[in-house]
């Protein structure tokens, strides 16, 4: 069953990291899909938390 999961951000000032964010978190196994804007992102689908905060961290984005 898919779940949802919401992110919180800080610092994400522009169209490009916004960018960069939806596609890392599209390229974690199991996510269905994912909303992204400058203050956070909900993702549907079977992911863990910890997968998709890892994923975020890697772009060096500070996340909630």
């Amino acid at each position: 069953m898919a779940q949802g999961i919401s992110l919180t951000f800080t610092d994400v000032d522009d169209a490009d990291t916004v960018n960069r964010l939806t596609t890392a978190l599209m390229m974690v196994d199991g996510v269905e899909s994912a909303e992204v804007g400058r203050h956070g992102a909900h993702v549907e689908g079977r992911a863990s938390r910890e997968a998709l905060l890892r994923a975020v961290r890697e772009l060096g984005v500070e996340v909630r």
